[in-house]
């Protein structure tokens, strides 16, 4: 009977865990997708899709400067950053408590700046904090690296 009872309740541990790392898997996606959106909308100049998304309180830093909300959608809105396309070669997300998400892309941006195009290689780091039913973007930090970075998952 002691047998049966610690096999059972094994048993249920081990659903429990799988269904928890599933539920955290299925978040994990849905931050990946919402971040390759997030390039499609900035490459589109969409920016009441990105309205949306940018935290009322949220910060870009970019290699000339730091700004919020209102500038960085003026920015886009303008073109005097045009994000063309994000070469997105590698992302890691990790969440935590379901409620904060962090996310590393390593890309190759092409932007129109000052009336250039541009080629970088970025990391590019992102926080999402998640409202009711809504992921917001807290924080968006471009660093600068070469083209043989690696994020280590």
């Amino acid at each position: 009977m002691k047998t049966s009872i610690l096999v059972l309740f094994l048993f249920l541990m081990n659903v429990q865990g799988t269904i928890a790392q599933t539920s955290t898997t299925g978040v994990e996606q849905q931050i990946n997708e919402l971040s390759k959106l997030k390039w499609r909308w900035m490459a589109d100049k969409n920016v009441e899709k990105l309205t949306s998304l940018f935290h009322d309180q949220s910060k870009f830093v970019h290699m000339s400067g730091t700004w919020k909300k209102d500038e960085e959608l003026d920015i886009i809105k303008t073109g005097s950053i045009w994000y063309k396309e994000a070469d997105v070669h590698d992302i890691a997300v990790e969440v935590i408590d379901n409620s904060t998400a962090i996310v590393w892309t390593r890309i190759t941006l092409t932007a129109h700046v000052r009336g250039n195009d541009a080629l970088n290689e970025f990391t590019v780091t992102e926080v999402y904090k998640k409202e009711r039913k809504d992921w917001k973007l807290l924080a968006l930090t471009f660093s600068s690296v070469r083209d043989t970075h690696v994020i280590k998952h």
